[in-house]
């Protein structure tokens, strides 16, 4: 039987060598020299390099942070809150009854679970008395979520709305309809204020537009906030059945607002 001799090849890479380097910053330091094809490698102060890798990290977090700055800042004008509204947050709020407080503790749940209810697209209704806080709630979860996810979130009026889409319709605008209702279609959340402000029996101009909207987010199943002075059994009256069927679709979340107008008071 033939046996064949195993010869050892010897290695393209020796194994690197230990010497001790200087640095003129921070002196001597073990350093390893590395030949590879008669070429020295050596490596360099570790202080040094832990220097410059701290500094890269810090001007890639500088950017970072400038960067979401600005991505906030383009949030933000996007959202068109208003500038009495702009700095609402929920430790702004203040809740002194157990109402109160639920409100807000339902406002802090729906912004801290908006992931999970984006993707239901489970809608807010935030109504009630005028002067209790429904706005200011409204805004801080807009604020809340666009600061602590990529979602978007618009602000508006249906009177800011309606007055939008008249503008097209004489060439006083720069906009189509079709874009002001993608406008408001295609963000993550949109809060519809002042919804039945009016006593009068809403046109059905206004019936359409606001079926356009919800519908339109319904289908993309993307979730409404609701803000209105009125109660649960009053609002379908305001914006139409169809509409208040679509914001049912999911669980919606219905908060009241009972208690007597908080304005002048701190947090409102």
């Amino acid at each position: 039987m033939r046996s064949d001799k195993v010869v050892s090849m010897p290695s393209a890479t020796p194994a690197p060598q230990q010497t001790t380097g200087v640095c003129e910053e921070h002196g001597q330091f073990p350093q390893k020299v590395n030949v590879i094809f008669g070429k020295e490698f050596k490596t360099g102060c570790p202080e040094c390099s832990r220097i410059r890798i701290e500094e890269e990290s810090a001007r890639a977090e500088a950017q970072e942070t400038q960067a979401l700055r600005m991505r906030m800042a383009q949030k933000l004008g996007s959202a068109l809150i208003p500038k009495r509204f702009a700095g609402k947050t929920f430790d702004g709020y203040i809740a002194e009854t157990p109402e109160q407080q639920k409100a807000l503790s339902t406002c802090m749940r729906y912004a801290a679970d908006f992931k999970q209810i984006a993707a239901a697209g489970r809608c807010l209704l935030l109504l009630g008395k005028p002067g209790t806080g429904k706005t200011h709630l409204s805004v801080a979860i807009a604020n809340e979520i666009m600061a602590k996810s990529s979602a978007s979130a618009v602000y508006r009026t249906i009177g800011s709305v309606l007055q939008a889409i008249r503008a097209t319709y004489d060439r006083s605008s720069d906009q189509s309809e079709s874009q002001i209702l993608s406008s408001l279609i295609s963000p993550s959340l949109l809060i519809l204020d002042e919804i039945g402000v009016s006593k009068e029996k809403p046109s059905d101009f206004e019936l359409t537009t606001l079926f356009a909207i919800i519908n339109g987010r319904y289908e993309e199943q993307r979730p409404t906030v609701i803000v209105s002075n009125l109660d649960a059994k009053a609002l379908p009256n305001a914006m139409g059945e169809r509409c208040a069927d679509r914001l049912r679709e999911g669980g919606v979340i219905v908060i009241p607002f009972e208690w007597e107008s908080q304005r002048g008071k701190e947090g409102f």
